[in-house]
């Protein structure tokens, strides 16, 4: 079994778990950017009524509808703090959905630096046991060579003069 195997199988659960908080955070960032369009419209839609109103009361209008008016400004007031609120707590879903996506990121970039650290001690290993082995063999065969004497051979002599 390759030694590494376990630090892989950690790196690929670690990338799905990263994936995983990624998807969490598109999927908050698009109910944000849906929260913040529906508040959009209902600003909109305030200011829209608002002005129509105006000029109703410019023509001049009864009582009841006055009254009308005042409460239907006020729960559209209600429903403007709530999706402002729903904003708020959307927009800290983005943040914190973010945040467990660069802790996901921090922890397969550890995951990596550490199989390439492996594999660095795994080869500098791999070139020791070599190197061994080089030098056994090499050991070897000088131990098994005949041994020269500096004067064994023959052009190591000094030479005679010639008579």
């Amino acid at each position: 079994m390759n030694p590494l195997q376990p630090l892989l199988a950690l790196r690929e659960q670690t990338q799905r778990q990263r994936d995983d908080a990624a998807a969490l955070h598109a999927r908050a960032q698009g109910r944000y950017l849906a929260a913040q369009q529906q508040n959009a419209q209902l600003l909109d839609y305030r200011k829209t009524y608002e002005q129509r109103w105006a000029e109703n009361f410019q023509q001049g209008s009864r009582m009841e509808l006055m009254h009308c008016y005042q409460a239907f400004t006020q729960r559209l007031a209600l429903a403007l703090g709530q999706q402002q609120q729903a904003l708020v707590h959307s927009q800290d879903q983005v943040a914190q959905a973010w945040a467990a996506v660069q802790a996901h990121e921090m922890r397969l970039a550890s995951v990596s630096k550490l199989i390439e650290r492996r594999l660095h001690e795994q080869q500098l290993h791999e070139q020791r046991q070599d190197q061994k082995l080089t030098d056994e063999f090499a050991a070897r065969v000088r131990s098994q060579a005949p041994a020269f004497s500096p004067r064994s051979h023959p052009e190591d002599q000094p030479s005679q003069p010639s008579q």
